[in-house]
């Protein structure tokens, strides 16, 4: 009755066979892809052959990479003849020993301010024991007095860092840039490469 109040009289196929036929496609159609899986057909096969396939790509990727990053850790630079590496590598070594100089000028710099601290509780220590001359004494000759002459040490650090240690550390850079790409310590990696293969280790794999 429903239809019939909207004017569209409900239809009725005379061809139930090919009604069905059109939703889920003719009897030899019907769960193919279904029977191959289950059979082991050209559809699984090929499944099959793809995972392997995709197993095996993926083994070869991972040693791909891994063989460009042992490529990447070796630092020895083969087309450097020995004696320019060893030069820069000269270079370099003398740049360590300034690195040293400047950590113990720090370290001077660091010791001196410490002892100035301690000045001034001295100083303090003896005004609160009522001995205001004598501290009146040491602040006047040793309190805020330079270390050299019109200098303090954080001076004499900033002048060492702008006089001599930036000057020899952008030379060392410019050289390697030159010599190496900008390659640092080639000659100690060459050595590595000796020593490891010498014995038997992995040249630039990782532990020991």
């Amino acid at each position: 009755m429903g239809a019939r109040a909207f004017g569209h009289p409900a239809r009725v196929s005379r061809h139930p066979r090919q009604d069905v036929d059109r939703v889920h496609g003719p009897p030899g159609d019907r769960g193919e892809g279904r029977a191959a899986g289950r059979d082991g057909g050209p559809g699984a096969a090929d499944g099959h052959r793809g995972h392997l396939d995709g197993q095996q790509g993926g083994r070869a990727g991972r040693l791909d990479s891994t063989r460009t990053d042992r490529a990447r850790l070796d630092r020895t630079r083969p087309d450097l003849d020995d004696a320019t590496a060893e030069a820069v590598g000269r270079l370099s070594e003398a740049l360590e020993w300034v690195e040293r100089a400047r950590g113990a000028l720090y370290e001077f710099h660091q010791l001196s301010g410490r002892a100035d601290r301690t000045l001034a509780e001295a100083i303090t220590g003896l005004e609160d024991a009522g001995h205001a001359r004598t501290a009146g004494f040491v602040r006047g000759q040793l309190y805020g007095r330079n270390v050299l002459d019109g200098r303090w040490t954080f001076q004499i650090v900033e002048e060492y860092d702008e006089l001599y240690y930036r000057p020899f550390a952008e030379v060392d850079d410019e050289v390697r840039r030159r010599l190496t790409d900008g390659m640092r310590h080639v000659h100690e990696a060459r050595m590595k490469s000796r020593e490891r293969a010498r014995a038997g280790r992995d040249l630039w794999g990782p532990g020991a």
